[in-house]
C-alpha cells in the first residue's frame, strides 16, 4: 500500500520553522531556524527572516556535488547541449543525455528540491495571509511567495514536461496551492502555466523595485521570469514587455563590457538583475558548478570545456572570449583543447540567476517575431557593439535575424542557466553534437526528444497514491 504522504511534502512542512529573526538578513541570506510560525508571521522583520532562510536554500547542499541547489539544475542543462563538454566526472550522465530514469539522482532531486521549494512558497503565502501584518505588507508578501511559486513550478514544467506548443494536456506536475499531507493527481502542462503567468503577474502587481538584496526577488525580477515563461508560450507581445520592464529599457545603460570580464562571480555587477548570494562561511564548497566545475587555475573539478566550433563563433576583440588552450600539447581534435575562464572559483563566487543581455536578447527576439526587425537589429547591435568595438550591424531580417539572436544567446549566456538546452527544447529544435565532443552522436538529441524531459520518481510513485508507474509510459 502507497503511502498517503509524499516525502517532499514531510520534507517541506517541517521547514515552517525555519526562519530566525537575525538582522543579518538584511545583508544577505542567512540560515535560520528554530521559531514556530506562530511568531514568523507576526511582523514585517520575522517575514523577512523567513524569506532570508528560503533564499539560502537556492545553494543548499543535498545529496552530491551535482545535487546542490538551483544552479546544479541549471548546469545540468549546460552540459545536455553542443557548446559545453564535461569530463568523465560530475554531470557526466548529463552530459550523456542519459540521466532521467525514475530512481536515478538527478531525477528525485530535482522533483524534490523543486517541490520543497514550491512548499515554502506556499507557507510564506498562507503564514502571511492568516497574519495580522497591515494590508501593503501582506500584498508585498504573498508577491513574493507568488513569485518564488511561479518561478520554481516553471522548472518542474521545463524538466519533467515536453515543451509548451508540443501538448499542453500533457500530464504535468501536481499542483499545491496550499501546505497539504495529501498528494494530488498529475496536473497538465497547460493548467500549470496559467498557474505560472497567474502567480507570476500578480508578483509583478504586488511587488516593488525595493529588496533586501540583489538574491532576492523584487518587480524586475518577476518581470525577468514572466519574460522567460512569456518566451517559453510564445506570447511574443507579453514577452517584450515583461522583459523591457525587467532591464529598464535603456540597453545602453545596463551593460558593461568590463563588466562581463570580471562579474562572473559578484552579483553586484550591473548586468546582474539578479543573482544567488554565496559567503565563505555560507558556502556549499566544491558544490558551486559552473564556477567550482570550469576554473583551472585553482583547486577545483575543472571539468568544463569548451566545444572548438562554438569557440570558433567568437571574434578576437569579442570580450566575451575568454578561452584559453588546455596544453600547447592538445590537438583541437581532444576535448580538453579549449578551457574558459569566464568563471573564477571561490567560496564566496555568487551565480548568475537573471541578467540584463538576457532581457534584452528576449526583447529583440519578440520584437522579430512580431515583424518589427528594425527594433529588434537595433537591440541585437547595442548589446553586440558593446561587447565587440569591431562589431558590424546586420542587415538580417526576418528568419535569418532570428538565428543571429539565438546566437548571441548562445555566446552571451553560455554555461550560466543552459540556453542552449532551453532554446533547442521551446523551439522544439535537434541538438547535434559537433566538433570535438567526448560524448557524440549518442548524446544527440532530436526535435521533441523525450530525452529532454525527465521521468516521474519512482519515489513520488510509490508515496502518491493519485500517480502509478503508467505515468512514465510516454515518457
Amino acid at each position: 500500500m502507497k503511502k498517503i504522504i509524499s516525502k517532499f511534502l514531510i520534507i517541506a512542512l517541517s521547514m515552517i520553522m525555519l526562519a530566525g529573526c537575525s538582522k543579518e538578513f538584511l545583508d544577505e541570506p542567512q540560515p535560520t531556524d528554530g521559531v514556530t510560525s506562530s511568531v514568523v508571521f507576526t511582523s514585517r522583520g520575522g517575514v523577512e527572516a523567513f524569506i532570508s532562510g528560503i533564499m539560502r536554500r537556492f545553494r543548499t547542499q543535498y545529496t552530491n556535488v551535482d545535487s546542490a541547489g538551483l544552479n546544479s539544475i541549471f548546469y545540468a542543462r549546460t552540459v545536455k547541449g553542443n557548446d559545453i563538454i564535461a569530463a568523465n566526472t560530475w554531470y557526466n550522465f548529463d552530459y550523456a543525455n542519459d540521466n532521467r530514469e525514475p530512481t536515478y539522482r538527478r531525477v528525485g532531486f530535482t522533483w524534490n528540491y523543486c517541490f520543497d521549494m514550491v512548499n515554502q512558497a506556499n507557507a510564506l503565502i498562507n503564514g502571511v495571509e492568516k497574519s495580522n501584518l497591515s494590508a501593503a505588507d501582506k500584498k508585498e508578501f504573498m508577491a513574493y511567495g507568488y513569485a518564488l511559486r511561479g518561478f520554481f513550478y516553471h522548472q518542474l514544467v521545463l524538466e519533467f514536461c515536453p515543451t509548451y506548443s508540443f501538448d499542453k494536456n500533457f500530464p504535468a506536475p501536481p499542483i499545491y496551492t496550499e501546505l497539504s499531507l495529501e498528494g494530488k493527481p498529475m496536473s497538465t502542462v497547460a493548467e500549470v502555466y496559467d498557474l505560472i503567468v497567474s502567480d507570476l503577474t500578480k508578483a509583478v502587481d504586488g511587488l516593488t523595485s525595493s529588496r533586501l538584496g540583489k538574491s532576492y526577488i523584487n518587480k524586475e525580477v518577476a518581470n525577468g521570469i514572466l519574460a522567460q515563461v512569456y518566451q517559453v508560450m510564445g506570447k511574443w507581445s507579453d514577452a517584450a514587455v515583461a522583459a523591457k520592464s525587467s532591464y529598464g529599457g535603456n540597453p545602453g545603460a545596463v551593460l558593461n563590457a568590463q563588466g562581463y570580464r570580471t562579474g562572473f562571480n559578484d552579483y553586484s555587477n550591473i548586468e546582474w538583475i539578479w543573482g544567488s548570494a554565496q559567503s565563505a562561511d555560507q558556502s556549499n564548497y566544491y558544490w558551486g558548478a559552473p564556477h567550482a566545475m570550469s576554473d583551472f587555475t585553482v583547486t577545483s573539478y575543472a571539468a568544463m570545456h569548451i566545444n572548438v566550433n562554438f569557440a570558433s563563433l567568437f571574434s578576437a576583440t569579442d570580450v566575451r572570449r575568454m578561452f584559453q588552450l588546455r596544453s600547447s600539447a592538445l590537438q583541437p581534435t581532444d576535448f580538453r583543447y579549449w578551457i574558459t575562464n569566464k568563471f573564477k572559483f571561490t567560496f564566496d563566487a555568487d551565480h548568475p540567476i537573471i541578467r540584463t543581455a538576457e532581457m534584452i536578447l528576449i526583447e529583440a527576439e519578440a520584437k522579430n517575431r512580431l515583424g518589427d526587425d528594425v527594433a529588434a537589429g537595433n537591440l541585437l547591435y547595442t548589446l553586440q557593439k558593446n561587447r565587440d568595438v569591431n562589431a558590424v550591424k546586420s542587415s538580417n531580417t526576418c528568419s535569418a535575424l532570428l538565428e543571429e539572436i539565438l546566437t548571441e544567446r548562445r555566446k552571451e549566456l553560455y554555461a550560466e542557466i543552459g540556453v542552449e538546452w532551453f532554446d533547442a527544447k521551446r523551439l522544439r529544435r535537434a541538438i547535434t553534437r559537433t566538433g570535438n565532443h567526448r560524448v557524440g552522436a549518442s548524446a544527440n538529441l532530436l526535435a521533441d526528444d523525450k530525452k529532454f524531459f525527465l521521468k516521474i520518481p519512482l519515489a513520488e510513485i510509490d508515496a502518491n497514491p493519485f500517480i502509478d508507474e503508467s505515468v512514465n509510459a510516454n515518457r
